[in-house]
């Protein structure tokens, strides 16, 4: 993993800079947003193009890519993205904002794509395991890193959105400053969704469903803090420590799934998520149960952000290599329609039914996540008798980090071994 670490460690720090530039900015607009008078809804609806921007950057970027090259489309987007954070300074109107937030969706997931091409680059069939974990750490950590910056200044200030401005500006310097030639790119293929749906339908199922609860999660959690009443900073911490959650559960959780049926892990750690969030519902919102909320939104952190990577493993599990990738683009579409949705429906529910209205809302998409599953499990085919390793992915990751995925570079003779071995069980 050292070796992994000194090979891109300048591309690693770049990427920090955007996830703590993508993670201070999502909470910020929340908190800014509700000063400027706009309900639960409209600031659900106003996220909710964020992932609308990234669904369109995932098939367009790419293309940019060809035409312009890595460090001219970096270069590019990076300006993209700096000044739509900084033009929710100079407007306050629920359309300009919803138009900033698509393009900040768009070029965040066109520097992921860039970033996560240039390892991909770099990655040699030794480290592929160990730059993958390491970048799902600077993905999550980064995001949580960001939300402690809240602390240094107030929401209705220009500081912290210049800040982000920033970032982002800091995160071109290892691009820019690299003496690596650019690697060579080629357009990620897709599996069509009725494809990949009979071939692995747990795969798809759980990968939307747990879009709609990250997302939810990590949106809304801003609008139930500001709710019950918490500064900022606290705000901040609340979404960091869910975020951190996800990220200690994760190998622990990945590690159990390459033991036992995948559909059961998930059976089992939706199902731990659905009391916990009942509970924090029951809570409210009244004084003194602060530190129940926070270790509550912790374990549901760990028990819901997980549930993406063992989808993938699940999904990895029934494809052949030479799939694998391309089945990856079509499930990042799959999750970003969910991640959608997510901060939408949370928010109409907190505008509707309080603030605590969240943990239900929780509850019942981790609810249908252990019933999809187990209907899986009893209808579906037994689990494969040689099955991949578990990798964590975070939800930010766009399809080009499937590249990093050992087993998808496994040699061609091995494919087609894999072949015949299908064709032979299908004869029995």
């Amino acid at each position: 993993m050292w070796q992994a670490i000194r090979s891109s460690w300048t591309l690693f720090i770049g990427m920090i800079f955007l996830m703590v530039s993508n993670g201070l900015l999502a909470t910020l607009l929340t908190l800014r947003a509700g000063e400027l008078g706009f309900s639960d809804t409209m600031i659900g609806l106003m996220q909710s193009a964020y992932p609308v921007g990234a669904f369109a950057g995932c098939v367009i970027a790419p293309r940019l890519v060809i035409n312009v090259g890595h460090i001219r489309a970096f270069a590019a987007l990076a300006s993209l993205a700096s000044i739509a954070a900084l033009i929710h300074l100079v407007t306050s109107d629920i359309a300009s904002w919803t138009l900033m937030r698509i393009l900040a969706g768009f070029c965040y997931s066109g520097l992921y794509i860039v970033a996560e091409s240039w390892l991909n680059g770099r990655a040699t069939n030794e480290n592929r395991a160990s730059l993958l974990s390491i970048y799902f750490l600077i993905q999550t950590g980064g995001a949580a890193l960001g939300q402690v910056f809240l602390n240094l200044s107030t929401p209705d200030g220009i500081f912290l959105f210049v800040l982000v401005s920033i970032f982002v500006s800091l995160s071109l310097i290892p691009i820019l400053t690299s003496s690596s030639a650019s690697p060579p790119f080629e357009l990620p293929e897709r599996i069509s969704i009725r494809e990949l749906f009979k071939l692995t339908p747990m795969g798809l199922t759980g990968s939307f469903l747990n879009g709609i609860s990250q997302s939810a999660l990590y949106i809304s959690l801003a609008l139930y803090g500001k709710g019950i009443g918490l500064a900022p900073g606290e705000i901040g911490g609340l979404i960091g420590v869910a975020t951190l959650g996800g990220m200690v559960f994760q190998f622990p959780i990945g590690r159990l799934s390459d033991r036992i049926d995948r559909r059961l892990v998930i059976t089992g750690v939706a199902l731990l998520s659905v009391p916990i969030s009942l509970f924090i519902f029951m809570l409210g919102s009244q004084p003194g149960n602060l530190l129940w909320v926070y270790a509550g939104v912790f374990l549901i952190g760990g028990t819901a952000f997980p549930i993406y990577s063992v989808c993938v493993a699940h999904m990895n599990d029934h494809l052949r290599p030479s799939q694998i990738v391309a089945a990856s683009g079509t499930l990042t579409l799959v999750l970003y329609t969910g991640v959608i949705i997510g901060p939408s429906l949370s928010a109409i529910a907190i505008d509707q039914l309080g603030h605590t209205a969240l943990f239900m809302f929780v509850a019942i998409t981790q609810a249908l996540t252990v019933t999809t599953a187990l209907f899986r499990f009893w209808k579906g085919k037994s689990a494969p008798d040689e099955r991949g390793t578990a990798m964590a992915v975070a939800q930010s990751a766009t399809q080009m980090a499937a590249h990093l995925n050992p087993e998808a570079e496994r040699p061609y003779a091995d494919d087609k071994l894999y072949d015949s071995a299908e064709k032979q069980d299908l004869r029995q």
